[in-house]
């Protein structure tokens, strides 16, 4: 029978946070060590964590979502606990936010400076990063933010493709990149520290599946931006129609009138990505599209996109998505039919 008393989580609520990777974290927690053996033996095992909201002031406050979160406590009233969660941050990609949340970023600072291991969901990171306390560090967000938080703090590594990266002295800043990746989060705190099988038991119990394959899957020209160089802008709309020509980015040089070089130069400074690059990333995104919604051999999607060596665009695609087109035609090509099949029904 478990005799200690069940660990302190903070959970740190802002406007900026949505209700349900808060709440949502906040009722896994909860779930820990009281459910599986409700379910097994009918009886509440006793809960292992003790979460708690903290926000700046501890009043009620409006989400992100339009959801009013009540806070337990502020975050003067709190002391470092074992663990901090910070959900995502609603915020708009490559929007600053030095001195936005100076409360909050001085309790991180005290929380990881008093022993807490800090963890973030989604665009969390950023806070961490605003903290100091990801530099030389590295790091995963969201992969809408990954450029932004590589951009905006050089002295970070980030990891776009990983869906979950522990750094730091022992580890104590652990951060889960976009959308639901809050779940391997929420999974792996429970696992390190009350154990793997009480972290099998919430996963079994809310049939959690883990992000295998990382975030790769499924950023969309995230990577790349709309050029604000008239010039650029107009051989940007015009690959978006023609990208598998032969011959692209000559194509573009053409269009443009400038020399090559400094064409691939102002491209470059214009997008943040080579001409060639912004051309594979076209492709490949139009082969995401056409390996969920066709049944069009690999090859002959490669061949429609402007690639003539089918092993070539295979082990582009595995590069740059993180599976294989065969792959993700079964993980994702399925889901869309079931999805198709919802909507039809």
């Amino acid at each position: 029978m478990r005799t200690e008393p069940p660990l302190p989580i903070a959970i740190l609520a802002m406007a900026e946070t949505t209700a349900s990777t808060l709440y949502g974290m906040y009722d896994l927690f909860m779930s820990a060590g009281r459910d599986w053996p409700l379910l097994m033996d009918g009886t509440p095992g006793a809960p292992l964590f003790a979460p708690v909201v903290v926000s700046r002031e501890g009043r009620p406050l409006r989400a992100a979502n339009g959801v009013t979160l009540t806070p337990d406590r502020a975050l003067v009233d709190c002391p470092p606990p074992a663990a901090v969660c910070v959900p995502e941050l609603a915020v708009v990609p490559g929007e600053s936010i030095a001195g936005r949340f100076p409360a909050e970023i001085d309790w991180l600072r005290a929380c990881h400076a008093g022993g807490s291991l800090l963890a973030t969901a989604c665009s969390g990171a950023v806070m961490l990063a605003e903290a100091g306390l990801l530099d030389g560090e590295d790091a995963t967000t969201h992969w809408g933010f990954c450029a932004h938080l590589a951009r905006e703090y050089p002295a970070v590594r980030v990891h776009p493709q990983r869906a979950l990266v522990a750094a730091g002295e022992g580890q104590r800043l652990v951060m889960a990149g976009g959308g639901t990746t809050w779940l391997d989060l929420a999974l792996y705190l429970i696992a390190r520290l009350a154990g793997v099988d009480e972290a099998m038991h919430v996963a079994r119990l809310n049939l959690i599946d883990w992000h295998h394959s990382g975030q790769q899957p499924f950023a969309r020209l995230a990577r790349s931006r709309q050029a604000e160089d008239a010039l650029i802008a107009d051989c940007q709309a015009w690959i978006a129609d023609n990208y598998q020509r032969p011959t692209p980015v000559a194509a573009m040089v053409a269009r443009s009138g400038l020399p090559e070089r400094s064409f691939k130069r102002r491209f470059q400074l214009a997008t943040g990505m080579s001409p060639m690059e912004y051309v594979h990333t076209l492709r490949l995104e139009e082969a995401k599209q056409m390996l969920e919604a066709s049944t069009l051999a690999v090859e002959a999607v490669a061949l429609e996109l402007g690639y003539e060596d089918a092993s070539f665009f295979n082990r582009l695609f595995r590069r740059e998505v993180g599976l294989t087109p065969a792959a993700y035609r079964r993980r994702f090509g399925g889901m869309r039919r079931a999805l198709q099949a919802v909507q039809t029904s």
